[in-house]
């Protein structure tokens, strides 16, 4: 329970339905810790359910922030939430949860589960898709699917804010949580000099020809696409289309630039638990808000290459490419090129 309407929700729902609920809040780097704890412990109190706290600070250190931290210092651009569910959420938490006194771990994410009836279980697409979460679920394995449960799987958002209400909780609209919970209002960069880091320094922007055009405050200030803070003029906009950690430098190009029809994955990770039968042809999104778009994928030695029909805009390394069956989750790896 994180104090907001999803978690919420879905502890009520349990309940309702007649499981025995108690609610857990994890300790992990939240810049308004002690706002937050407040906040749901009255939530717990208003839906009559115990709740306990479980300090994972530490391994969300190791895991989360200290990957976080050096792939922005790699010149990648991470995905902090996608690590931090299998690893944390639905790993560290889970385990410390489901012993004698708990049988499944909920959470208030929108995806779905189901078994085959034989111990194998799948992972889905949330029934509301402007909210579907699987993407950040993509790492999970079937031993964390079979201890989880999804309650607002089959909800729309409208739905979850109307049983809300339903509950006595009036407040909870324009609420939403942040995607990355240790951020609040700091800007990555700003996150990152606090974190007293041997950042590089200014550096030369260019052209894909390497030619000078201009001076950037750091490669950690830019991702693939950006377009805001280059400080160049020119008849079109520019776009960051690289970041060359060697040369210290931020490669820039026009908007054609940043299409492209493939890239590669390092390893992977099969929601089955077993690999996909390879080249095969599936939807994959680039980043979370990406619509996804069909694509052949295909094995390689360095990993697995995707080779989309279409081009695609600022595929970005340190991303996570999520590939899909329809509604299914298949599987899913960081992008290395």
């Amino acid at each position: 329970m994180s104090g907001g309407v999803d978690s919420t929700v879905a502890a009520a729902i349990l309940k309702q339905e007649g499981y025995d609920v108690f609610g857990v809040f994890m300790i992990l780097a939240q810049p308004d810790l002690e706002d937050q704890l407040d906040r749901v412990r009255e939530v717990a109190r208003k839906l009559d359910v115990p709740l306990e706290t479980v300090d994972l600070s530490q391994e969300f250190r190791k895991e989360v922030l200290d990957y976080f931290c050096s792939s922005y210092l790699q010149g990648r651009t991470p995905n902090p939430c996608v690590v931090c569910n299998p690893a944390i959420k639905c790993g560290h938490l889970l385990n410390a949860v489901c012993t004698e006194s708990a049988d499944k771990l909920a959470t208030g994410h929108y995806a779905r589960i189901d078994s085959d009836g034989q111990g194998h279980y799948r992972l889905f697409k949330g029934s509301d898709i402007g909210k579907d979460q699987s993407y950040f679920l993509c790492g999970l394995n079937q031993r964390q699917l079979a201890r989880l449960v999804f309650p607002l799987g089959g909800l729309n958002k409208d739905e979850v804010y109307c049983r809300a209400e339903e509950l006595g909780f009036s407040d909870f609209y324009g609420q939403e949580s942040q995607d990355v919970c240790f951020l609040e209002s700091r800007s990555v960069a700003d996150f990152l000099v606090d974190q007293d880091l041997s950042l590089p320094g200014k550096g030369e922007i260019v052209d894909s020809t390497g030619l000078h055009l201009g001076e950037h405050q750091g490669i950690f200030h830019y991702t693939i696409g950006q377009r805001r803070g280059l400080g160049l003029c020119d008849a079109t906009p520019w776009y960051v289309i690289g970041l060359d950690v060697a040369k210290n430098r931020v490669v820039v190009g026009k908007e054609k630039d940043l299409w492209h029809e493939r890239f590669v994955v390092g390893t992977m990770r099969w929601t089955s638990g077993s690999p996909a039968e390879l080249p095969g042809y599936f939807d994959v999104k680039i980043r979370y808000r990406h619509q996804g778009a069909r694509a052949k994928v295909s094995r390689r030695n360095d990993g697995v290459e995707v080779v989309f029909a279409e081009k695609q805009r600022a595929i970005t390394p340190g991303q996570f490419a999520v590939f899909y069956d329809g509604n299914q989750v298949i599987g899913c790896g960081e992008i290395v090129g």
